[in-house]
């Protein structure tokens, strides 16, 4: 029997730093599964991801102070991930709660390898489809007077699941700089188009008003920067010049549903490592 883990580390580039990792792995009889590296030329950081499989009932804490040598010597910023723990997230939603739903019946059948914490929305109209799927729902409604109560009480619950991440599937409440610093790295939003461009509340009209032939979604990491943090995923479709701006709505949402699963998805299998404004996905 055998115990997967993954391993994430950036630093600086130069050589060696892919010999001293796989020499501590396979001095504690670890078993490589799977391994990518990037070196990003214009800052010298080096990337890695390495999923590998350790003895049955091999601790965390025994791994990492095995690597800490080689982590120490190269200055390596590491992270280490346990896979046979399920990791949590919270989905907040507001009103359109087609992105929610995709997400439920992907960790339903088994796509997406999580468990939903709680449901938050603003309204109470996704307490229904909570209740099916058997996730405790919070109703959060939020105004400018109660916005600093009503994040307390979402960083209060985070705090109370252990929620690994929270995610915005169609939250249509613009956060506090404070929470998206505190949650930095831990927030994926779905923006409904390929950002930067269409931004504000109507970007599908604004896309059909200039006769565009693809529409798209973002998913991203949320930063203090509206709709500007690092991009993880992104899609598109054609459309055409005899579709509605309901018509590209519908086929939007699509997309929406799809690129944020699969954000989501690279996410918790620790295949995004944040390198400034960017991402390094290994996908």
């Amino acid at each position: 029997m055998t115990h997967r883990f993954v391993l994430t580390l950036s630093c600086d580039d130069r050589p060696g730093i892919v010999a001293a990792v796989t020499t501590e792995l396979a001095a504690m009889g670890a078993n490589i599964a799977e391994s990518g590296q990037f070196w990003d030329k214009e800052t010298n950081r080096f990337f890695m991801r390495v999923a590998f499989d350790a003895r049955d009932g091999a601790a965390r804490d025994d791994i990492e102070r095995q690597l800490a040598s080689a982590a120490d010597r190269f200055g390596m910023k590491t992270s280490l991930r346990d896979m046979q723990r399920k990791p949590r997230i919270i989905i907040m939603v507001s009103k359109f709660d087609h992105a929610m739903l995709h997400l439920l019946y992907q960790i339903r059948v088994g796509q997406l390898d999580a468990e939903v914490a709680a449901v938050v929305s603003n309204h109470p109209n996704a307490q229904r489809a909570a209740a099916f799927e058997e996730v405790p729902f919070h109703h959060l409604p939020v105004t400018r007077d109660t916005k600093d109560a009503q994040e307390a009480a979402l960083l209060d619950l985070v705090r109370e699941t252990g929620a690994d991440l929270v995610v915005l599937a169609r939250y249509m409440q613009v956060l506090s700089d404070q929470l998206s610093t505190r949650l930095f790295g831990k927030i994926i939003n779905i923006h409904h188009s390929f950002l930067p461009s269409f931004k504000g509340a109507k970007p599908y009209h604004q896309a059909h008003a200039r006769g565009v032939k693809m529409i798209g979604a973002t998913a991203h990491y949320v930063t203090p920067d509206l709709d500007e943090g690092p991009i993880i995923e992104q899609n598109a479709e054609r459309v055409t010049h005899a579709m509605t701006a309901e018509d590209m709505v519908a086929v939007g949402r699509d997309i929406e549903s799809r690129v944020l699963a699969n954000a989501v998805k690279l996410h918790l299998e620790s295949r995004v490592m944040i390198n400034k404004t960017k991402t390094v996905v290994f996908s």
